[in-house]
């Protein structure tokens, strides 16, 4: 048994180097899953302060619709379709970096999803801490930024930490549009080899690996502000 491991493992990744599709597309991914979490970052803050000054003061009423226009059509719709669509109509025309279409496509699908996350955590922020800050001469924006937001960034930490883990683990449609991420890595290996066991599991093996090393610097960042709170 070890043996026939051994021996599928030699052909699977040591055979033609074939073990560079597996660390290329691992690059590709970490890649796209770090500039497409910054722009969903943005996006979501954005968005989760102008919806959330629209709830709490009736303000930006044209901006809270497109906002909650936006929200609805990226929810609404799968991120495969999200990606095909910016890909093929959206740059159709236009030559462009895949790697650039990936992040723009899971950039502005996780914002939809980090926008309404952090907007929960501001509206579950009790209203005196705000009426607090404005009766310290805060402007609103300030009150938001140095009272309100602090402690719901706190409270929805593990929220966020999910929604990150998810789209990792959803980059790994990138081969929809060719691009060899891992997951079209080991794909690509099992398209050489006629084996899918060995080169799939070790793309499953990964992820896993990467979600367990995220989970784990989350919860220390968790232990830190619990601490801070004493």
């Amino acid at each position: 048994m070890f043996e026939k491991l051994m021996n599928s493992f030699l052909h699977n990744f040591i055979e033609e180097e074939r073990w560079k599709y597996i660390a290329d597309g691992l690059f590709v991914t970490l890649q796209v899953t770090f500039f497409a979490v910054i722009l969903g970052i943005f996006l979501g803050f954005l968005v989760a302060m102008v919806r959330s000054t629209y709830d709490k003061t009736g303000k930006l009423k044209l901006l809270n619709f497109f906002c909650n226009l936006y929200l609805t059509v990226i929810r609404g719709t799968p991120v495969v379709v999200q990606l095909l669509i910016t890909y093929f109509v959206i740059f159709g025309s236009v030559n462009i970096d895949k790697v650039l279409v990936a992040v723009i496509a899971f950039g502005f699908n996780s914002g939809a999803y980090v926008a309404e996350i952090i907007r929960g955590g501001i509206m579950s922020v009790d209203q005196g801490q705000f009426e607090a800050g404005r009766s310290l001469g805060f402007s609103y924006f300030r009150t938001m930024i140095y009272i309100i937001l602090p402690q719901a960034l706190k409270n929805v930490l593990p929220a966020l930490a999910n929604e990150f883990i998810v789209l990792l683990k959803e980059t790994s449609v990138a081969g929809y549009i060719a691009l060899q991420d891992l997951t079209k890595g080991g794909d690509i290996i099992r398209s050489r080899t006629y084996d899918a066991f060995m080169p799939l599991i070790a793309v499953a093996v990964i992820y896993l690996l990467m979600v367990m090393l995220f989970n784990y610097f989350v919860k220390q960042l968790e232990r830190r502000l619990r601490n801070s709170e004493h």
